[in-house]
């Protein structure tokens, strides 16, 4: 089971929008000495939409070679097309990756049977687990809770991103799949929120630029320590809703720039960030504490 602090790793480009894997390399490293309990490479803050299928398989070596067993690797491989979200798991698995993240089905809008049918044919086609990625916001269509318990049945997926921001949905999950399953938020700022409603941790954007302080907040709610959390979570908060200013990962990988970690480059459709974004990001991460 996956828990704590998981990040939902940027990937580093230089200015002509190539791959910057010196850069990536040193970032990962940073992220497990900073507390990362694993990473999650070329998800939607990886910007997987952009990369190539030649580009994606490679971020996923790379990354399942550099953390070199320190943290799990959960590779994203997500896809609108079953076929094409198949032959990236398999990658995925050949590579050495501890599980895939799977995004449900976007701009097709499938029926619950067809969302079904997309993630069973992943987890039949693989053998390391499987998390379901529920992101209605994105891909229009929500994983109901009837079909995720459906889904559950099946040995492969072992647990859900959930990226709805409804509290009300790990709740409902718990009681409606039968076997112990992996309840992972993927809203920073719900982060202790979802903890308090049987989770398990975080995919996080926010812990690309504050993965320590990230990593404190999951790691005082275990120990126990709920106020301190609670304290951890409000003073990040101003960064959380800074770093969604704008279209992700536009925020978090300026702010990455800004802390020397990385260039701030993204490719297009994703333009740069407007001068207003830049202050406020800058204003948070120095209200964080990490920007002198």
């Amino acid at each position: 089971m996956f828990k704590g602090s998981i990040t939902a790793l940027l990937t580093p480009m230089n200015e002509d929008g190539s791959l910057d894997l010196p850069s990536m390399g040193r970032f990962i490293d940073w992220q497990i000495q900073q507390g990362a309990s694993a990473l999650v490479p070329v998800g939607t803050t990886g910007e997987s939409p952009t990369l190539t299928h030649e580009e994606h398989a490679k971020v996923v070596a790379f990354t399942i070679k550099t953390a070199g067993g320190r943290v799990p690797v959960i590779a994203g491989a997500g896809s609108n097309s079953t076929a094409e979200a198949v032959a990236m798991a398999k990658q995925a698995e050949q590579a050495g990756a501890s599980g895939v993240l799977v995004v449900t089905p976007y701009y097709n809008k499938p029926t619950q049977e067809g969302v079904y049918r997309h993630f069973m044919a992943v987890a039949d086609a693989i053998g390391i687990p499987v998390i379901l990625y529920n992101i209605p916001g994105r891909s229009v269509i929500d994983i109901s809770v009837e079909t995720m318990a459906r889904l559950a049945k099946h040995p492969n997926i072992i647990g859900v991103k959930d990226s709805t921001a409804n509290l009300l949905r790990p709740l409902l999950v718990r009681r409606a799949v039968s076997k112990p399953f992996n309840q992972i938020s993927g809203e920073d700022g719900t982060a202790v929120s979802f903890l308090a409603a049987g989770g398990d941790g975080c995919i996080s954007v926010t812990a690309n630029v504050a993965p320590a302080l990230c990593a404190q907040v999951q790691q005082s709610w275990t120990d126990g320590n709920v106020m301190e959390a609670m304290e951890l979570q409000d003073r990040l908060l101003p960064l959380h809703d800074a770093l969604f200013c704008e279209s992700n990962p536009v925020p978090v990988k300026f702010a990455a720039s800004v802390l020397g970690l990385m260039g701030e480059t993204c490719r297009l459709p994703l333009a740069p960030l407007s001068d207003a974004g830049r202050e406020k990001v800058k204003a948070a991460l120095s209200a964080v504490g990490l920007l002198d």
